[in-house]
C-alpha cells in the first residue's frame, strides 16, 4: 500500500467522518475527553484532531467535514485521502438526522469501502422537533450496518456508540456493494482489473473513484480514469432514496417560521450587521480596545520597566540586552505582543465565532453575503475573516482556511493585507483625522481602492467560487461547546503563533545590529517625499511594517507637533493604511500561502500605497487642499 498520510492518521483506529456541521467536534471531544491533538495536514492550511477514546485504547481522527467523494473543497480532498489511506477499521459517519436524505449517499459510498461503518443520527432532538419519525430499526436492517441515534451536546446515545466503537474496532471487515446500473458496473469492473496492490479500501471502492474522475486515486493506484462522477452520484442518490423509502415520516408541528425569517433578505441584512457588529464588538472593541489596553498598559508600567532593570544590572553587553529588552526585544515586543495584543483579540473573537458557529447564524450571515461577495471573486464566507481584519489581520489572515477554494484565499489575504486596517491603526487613523470631511476623503480611498483590488484579483486568479454551505437550525449555542472550541483554537494559537513573535524580534534585533534599518530608512525617504510628505514620515512606514499601531502612533506625533500640513495628513492616513502589512501579518502569510505570494503581497501594498499616494496628493493640491 502506497501512503502519503502523516503517521498518527494512517495508524489510527478509528475515522469520524460527516459532512461539516453535524457535531463531529462534539462527539469527538465526548470521546476524547481533553486528550486530544490538533495539527496541520501537511501541504494544506486544514487543521486534524486526533486523540485516544477514553477507556480505549483506540486512537480517533476528526476528519474534516466532507459532503461526498467528489471533491470540491480542499477540507473533502485532505478528508477522501484519509479515508483511502488510513488503517483505521472502523468509519464512524455522523449524520444530520434532519437532512438524512441528502447525506446517505455518502454513507453508501463509505460503506463500499469495505471498512467497518457505523451511521450515526445526530441532533434527533432537533429532527423530532421538525415533525421528523425515523425508523432506526428498519433503516439499520436495509443498510446492513448499526444505526446509532444521539443528541451529541445532551450525550445521548454516545455510550452506545462507545460500546459499538469497542465492538467492531477490531472486528472482521464486511464487504457489501451496491449495483450501479449495468454500464457502470462493466466500467467498474475494468478499471478494477487495472489496479494492482494492497490497499486500505477495496479495489471496486478505488474502480468507482477512478470512474468519478478522482485525482486521489488516480495518484493512489496509477491509473488513469473517466469523468462520469455525475452518473455515479445520480446512481448513488438513486439508491438512497430506495432504502429511505417508508423509513422517514413528516409530521406537521407548529413552530415559528425564524429559521426561513433569517434567510430572508430584509430581515436577514439587518440581523448580519448585527451580528457582524457583535463580532466586531467582541474582536475589535472588548478584545482589541479593552483588554488590549489593560494588559499592553500592565505590561508597559510593570513587566517590561522591571525586566529592563533586570537586564542593565545583570548582563554588560548592550546587544544581548537589546535582543531580549529594550524597544524591540524577544520579552519586550515578542512576548508582549503575542500575550498583550493578539491574544486578548482571538480570544474573544474565538468566544463570539464559536457562538456565532454554535448558533446557526454564521452560515445565514455567509447566506447572505454571497452576491455581493461573488462581484470581488469571493464567497459569502469571506466576511468572516474580512470583517475580523478591522481587529487584527494577522488573525484574519489565519481565519482566511475558512474559504473553501485556494483562489478566494489568496484573494482575501491580497485584500487584507492592502486594504484593511487593523483596529489599532484605525483608531489612531480616528484620532489623528483633521476634520470629519478629511476621514471622508479617507474612507472613499480606501474603499475604492478594496473594490478595484477585488475586480483586479477576481480577474486574475480567475475566481468564481461555488456556494455550498449546510444552513443547520438555529439554536442555543451549548455553553460547554463554546468553552471547549474556544479552548481548542487557543492551544493551537499558542503552538502555531506565539513562535512567530519571537522570531520577529529576532528578526529586527538583527536588522538593528547590521544597520540594515538606517539603509532602509533611506531607501524609503524618497518614495515618501515624492507623496508630498517630510523626509521624517519615512519612520512611520518602517515602524508600520513592525507594528502597524507604532506606525500609527509614529504619524500621531507627526500631527501633534505639526511638521504636517491638513492635504500631508489625509494622504498620510491614506498611504499608512494601504502600506505593506505588519511584519507579524506577513510572517503569518508566508507561512499560510507561501514565500512567493507573500513576497508578491508585500511589493503590489507598498506600489499601491505610494501610487495612490502620489495620486491623491495631486488631486488635493489641484483642487486647493
Amino acid at each position: 500500500m502506497h501512503c502519503h498520510v502523516p503517521h498518527e492518521i494512517a495508524d489510527a483506529d478509528v475515522l469520524l467522518v460527516g459532512n461539516p456541521n453535524v457535531g463531529k467536534s462534539v462527539i469527538f471531544y465526548e470521546l476524547t475527553g481533553k486528550y486530544a491533538t490538533v495539527s496541520n495536514y501537511p501541504g494544506t492550511t486544514v487543521d486534524v484532531e486526533v486523540g485516544k477514546i477514553r477507556d480505549l485504547d483506540l486512537k480517533v481522527v476528526d476528519t474534516p467535514g466532507m459532503y461526498s467523494f467528489f471533491s470540491i473543497t480542499e477540507e473533502e480532498v485532505v478528508a477522501k485521502r484519509m479515508i483511502l489511506e488510513s488503517g483505521a477499521n472502523l468509519i464512524i459517519n455522523v449524520v444530520d438526522a434532519k437532512n438524512l436524505e441528502r447525506s446517505l449517499p455518502l454513507t453508501l459510498m463509505l460503506i463500499e469501502s469495505c471498512k467497518n461503518i457505523v451511521l450515526v443520527l445526530n441532533a434527533m432532538d432537533e429532527a423530532e422537533r421538525l415533525g421528523l419519525k425515523i425508523d432506526v430499526k428498519e433503516l439499520e436492517k436495509r443498510l446492513g450496518i448499526p444505526v446509532i441515534p444521539t443528541v451529541a451536546i445532551k450525550r445521548k446515545g454516545l455510550d452506545e456508540l462507545k460500546k459499538k466503537i469497542a465492538e467492531l474496532s477490531k472486528a472482521e471487515q464486511k464487504k457489501r456493494i451496491f449495483k450501479l446500473g449495468d454500464q457502470l458496473e462493466e466500467k467498474i469492473k475494468e478499471i478494477e482489473s487495472k489496479i494492482n496492490g494492497e490497499y486500505a479500501v477495496s479495489k471496486r471502492f478505488l474502480a468507482i473513484l477512478l470512474l468519478s474522475g478522482d485525482k486521489v486515486a488516480e495518484e493512489l493506484t496509477g491509473v488513469r480514469g473517466e469523468n462520469l462522477s455525475y452518473k455515479i452520484a445520480m446512481e448513488y442518490k438513486k439508491i438512497a432514496d430506495e432504502i429511505l423509502e417508508g423509513i422517514v415520516k413528516f409530521e406537521e408541528t407548529k413552530r415559528l417560521k425564524l429559521d426561513e425569517l433569517t434567510l430572508n433578505p430584509i430581515f436577514a441584512i439587518p440581523l448580519t450587521i448585527f451580528f457582524l457588529y457583535i463580532l466586531y464588538l467582541f474582536a475589535g472593541v472588548i478584545g482589541a480596545q479593552i483588554l488590549v489596553d489593560a494588559i499592553e498598559g500592565y505590561f508597559e508600567e510593570n513587566i517590561n520597566p522591571a525586566f529592563n532593570a533586570f537586564l542593565e544590572s545583570r548582563i554588560d553587553n548592550y546587544w544581548i540586552r537589546e535582543l531580549f529588552g529594550g524597544e524591540y526585544g524577544i520579552v519586550t515586543l515578542g512576548i508582549r505582543y503575542a500575550v498583550a495584543i493578539v491574544l486578548p483579540v482571538v480570544t474573544m473573537f474565538f468566544i463570539a465565532f464559536s457562538l456565532l458557529e454554535d448558533s446557526g447564524f454564521l452560515p445565514r450571515i455567509a447566506y447572505t453575503l454571497d452576491a455581493l461577495f461573488k462581484k470581488i471573486g469571493l464567497s459569502g464566507r469571506a466576511v468572516i475573516p474580512l470583517m475580523l481584519g478591522f481587529g487584527c489581520g494577522t488573525m484574519a489572515t489565519i481565519v482566511t482556511r475558512v474559504l473553501e477554494s485556494r483562489k478566494e484565499r489568496m484573494i482575501a489575504t491580497l485584500l487584507l493585507a492592502v486594504t484593511i486596517p487593523c483596529s489599532a491603526q484605525f483608531g489612531v487613523i480616528l484620532a489623528i483625522a483633521p476634520s470629519f470631511f478629511g476621514l471622508l476623503i479617507w474612507a472613499a480611498t480606501v474603499f475604492s481602492v478594496f473594490m478595484v483590488v477585488g475586480f483586479a484579483s477576481k480577474s486574475f486568479f480567475k475566481s468564481s467560487p461555488s456556494f455550498f454551505m449546510e444552513i443547520p437550525p438555529l439554536r442555543i449555542p451549548s455553553l460547554q461547546n463554546v468553552v471547549m472550541k474556544t479552548l481548542t483554537r487557543l492551544r493551537w494559537y499558542f503552538f502555531e503563533v506565539l513562535p512567530i513573535f519571537v522570531a520577529i524580534s529576532v528578526v529586527i534585533w538583527i536588522g538593528r545590529i547590521t544597520g540594515i534599518f538606517d539603509m532602509v530608512l533611506s531607501l524609503l525617504a524618497h518614495p515618501t517625499l515624492l507623496i508630498g510628505l517630510p523626509k521624517e514620515a519615512s519612520k512611520v512606514f518602517l515602524y508600520g511594517f513592525f507594528r502597524r499601531d507604532y506606525g500609527a502612533a509614529g504619524l500621531y506625533d507627526l500631527v501633534d507637533s505639526g511638521v504636517i500640513s491638513f492635504r500631508q495628513t489625509i494622504v498620510a492616513m491614506v498611504s499608512l493604511t494601504l502600506f505593506v502589512p505588519c511584519v507579524a501579518q506577513f510572517s503569518v502569510m508566508m507561512k499560510e500561502r507561501g514565500v512567493k505570494f507573500a513576497l508578491s503581497v508585500f511589493l503590489v501594498a507598498m506600489t499601491i500605497a505610494f501610487s495612490v499616494g502620489m495620486l491623491l496628493n495631486l488631486l488635493l493640491q489641484e483642487v486647493g487642499i
